[in-house]
């Protein structure tokens, strides 16, 4: 058998020299360097590839990973292939998310690796199914219990993949994947901190998109200021929201948005929660998703048997079990399983 450590190959030999010195070369001085990787069980770097990049590949190569592509962004089970789904919208804020790092001069692949495991966490049914296992965790184990999906994406790469190994990332991709969002503590790296600012500039305009697409919104319900700062289209706005970001980042020194376009996003964001997130359709389906989830959640949580691989943690309380087997379900298989539960067998 080949053992390309103990013979690595005069290529994988000179890698991490090479890539240190392009990072000496290339990169700001406050970007974060690739080496040496710091994970919480030391292992013994690829010859081809950085810590980084490494790191990269086993989010990709994740389960949790896969079923984003069955995973609610704002739509449930919408009819039609073009809306966006968890998956594409990991893989938009990673791209812009890469732009920015770039145009910075930051470590583009520690920015990509967050970008793609920020979400891994999420429930099924998008925020609604968030909140509903929030709300579940408090309604049986008390207030200090809850569930949030930045601290549950860590937990997916720290514990839950691998059957409980976990993926051993890096200490500044697992900062990264935890500060993702604007409630989560602030991030040490400014990687991480485009990830955080991106990942908003993203959903707000391709949800825009997609609820246009839907019929819920016209063009023209889109509050007038805000467009006519950022401009009338998607893809318009997040090319202006891009660079000033950038434009206003560099001379600070820190990953910060223009008072102006900041301002204008916030507006669009609070329009969007009023007309989209919160409107009328959704909260028709916030009251299907609370009962399926609620339904699922006292289902294993009166008979643990029934957790497949006893809910992927055992050494896990049983409430955190429940929710860990809930929160990696994708929206058709909890579907299914509900439906299962609920819906008599059809009798020949």
């Amino acid at each position: 058998m080949m053992d390309v450590v103990a013979a690595p190959g005069e290529v994988a030999e000179a890698f991490a020299a090479r890539q240190r010195s392009w990072e000496e070369q290339h990169l700001s001085p406050l970007a974060a360097r690739s080496y040496p990787a710091r994970r919480r069980v030391p292992e013994t770097d690829c010859g081809l590839r950085s810590p980084l990049q490494r790191d990269r590949d086993r989010i990709t190569h994740s389960k949790a990973f896969r079923r984003l592509k069955h995973k609610t962004q704002v739509f449930v089970s919408p009819e039609g292939d073009h809306y966006r789904t968890r998956l594409t919208h990991t893989l938009e804020v990673t791209q812009v998310s890469r732009t920015v790092a770039r145009a910075l001069a930051l470590n583009e692949d520690l920015t990509e690796a967050i970008g793609l495991g920020h979400d891994l966490g999420h429930a099924p049914f998008g925020h609604i199914g968030e909140a509903v296992l929030d709300a579940c965790m408090k309604d049986r184990f008390g207030s200090g219990r809850g569930f949030r999906h930045w601290e549950h994406s860590l937990r997916v790469v720290d514990v839950l993949e691998k059957d409980g190994r976990g993926l051993n990332l890096t200490t500044d991709v697992r900062d990264g994947i935890l500060s993702h969002s604007g409630r989560s503590p602030a991030p040490r790296t400014l990687e991480a901190a485009i990830v955080r600012i991106v990942d908003r500039v993203a959903y707000i305009n391709h949800d825009i998109d997609d609820a246009v697409r839907a019929g819920i919104l016209r063009e023209a319900d889109l509050p007038r200021e805000p467009i006519a700062i950022l401009g009338d289209t998607g893809s318009h706005r997040i090319d202006a929201l891009v660079h000033d970001l950038v434009e206003h980042s560099r001379p600070a020194d820190a990953i910060v948005q223009g008072e102006q376009a900041a301002a204008a996003m916030d507006e669009l964001r609070t329009f969007m929660f009023d007309r989209v997130y919160l409107g009328v359709r959704q909260r028709a389906e916030h009251a299907k998703i609370d009962r399926l989830l609620r339904t699922l959640f006292d289902h294993y949580l009166s008979d643990p048997s029934r957790l497949p691989d006893h809910g992927g943690a055992p050494d896990a309380d049983l409430g955190q079990r429940v929710v860990d087997y809930l929160a990696g379900m994708t929206d058709r298989y909890a579907v299914r399983v509900f439906e299962s539960l609920t819906v008599p067998d059809s009798v020949v």
